[in-house]
């Protein structure tokens, strides 16, 4: 079995995760790659001619994106990769805080021009954005009861169980699809969840296996733990972008490339997930592989 650890007390926001949102009011997108405005110049042209990248982020997601406790600067795994990528472009960042929910419209209507906030990449986003290539490869966990783990011994006995989550989310999709009563919670921080769990209130939380690892770590008063034999949904992530925007892909995969040639996002991930190298690919036998 393998165990990740991170030794610091900071708010999660399980539910609002990698947060896996299902497209259904972002809009489709353009198929006029690198689409020039009534000038005539790119997006991209525009990014260099301001010399600022504007990006979608939460701020609240420990440990990719949250404003640290010492000096309440915002940061984390994907803004401190944002911002080195920038930096290697010679642009500087311009973050805007918000909600999951709005990000992808945020994107699509041009008030940013990327988001970073544990974002999967699947196909049916693919249809409508672009994305950079992965740096972050993660996999589904559950957060359960110690005593007996809820109930729950497969996939299958999520059956009637009760699963707390944000109500756009892969994972609230696929506890549903097993037959798990779904309870929606609005951008609520981790204690809320695991609080829920030990209380009976839920019975199960299902998302990414790090950021749960992490808020065990992070509030050891709940008695909670995560399911030791059930992994599911291998999954990665990257910065999403809107669907013309392909000179922005293309500039964003070159310094990506050079910063995993030369350690930098390795080193962040150590930083920020206790060690753990999370740009390589877990080997796991996993429950559901999509």
């Amino acid at each position: 079995m393998i165990h990740f650890f991170k030794n610091k007390r900071q708010s999660v926001l399980l539910g609002s995760l990698s947060m896996t949102l299902i497209l259904s009011a972002c809009g489709g997108g353009d198929d006029n790659n690198n689409e020039q405005n009534e000038e005539g110049s790119t997006a991209w042209d525009e990014i260099q001619e301001s010399g600022v990248i504007t990006v979608a982020t939460s701020g609240t997601l420990y440990p990719t994106s949250y404003h640290s406790d010492e000096d309440n600067d915002l940061t984390g795994f994907e803004v401190e990769i944002v911002k080195e990528a920038a930096d290697r472009l010679d642009l500087d960042v311009e973050f805007t805080e918000m909600g999951f929910d709005g990000m992808l419209t945020s994107i699509n209507s041009g008030q940013v021009d990327l988001a970073v906030n544990d974002i999967d990449i699947n196909e049916r986003r693919e249809e409508d954005f672009l994305f950079t290539d992965p740096y972050k490869f993660s996999y589904g966990a559950m957060i359960v009861r110690p005593d007996d783990y809820s109930g729950i011994e497969s996939l299958e006995d999520l059956e009637g169980k009760r699963h707390g989550g944000a109500a756009t989310t892969i994972y609230m999709q696929l506890a549903e699809e097993y037959g798990a009563e779904g309870v929606t919670y609005d951008n609520v921080t981790n204690d809320t969840y695991l609080r829920d769990i030990e209380n009976g209130r839920l019975d199960v939380v299902m998302n990414d296996y790090y950021l749960q690892s992490l808020a065990i770590e992070a509030l050891p008063d709940i008695d909670v733990v995560i399911h030791p034999d059930l992994f599911y949904y291998p999954n990665n992530q990257a910065m999403i972008m809107k669907k013309d925007n392909v000179e922005l892909q293309e500039n964003m995969n070159n310094v990506l490339a050079d910063m995993m040639e030369d350690g930098t996002i390795t080193e962040l991930s150590e930083q920020f997930f206790g060690g753990q190298d999370v740009s390589q690919e877990p080997d796991i036998d996993f429950e559901v592989e999509q």
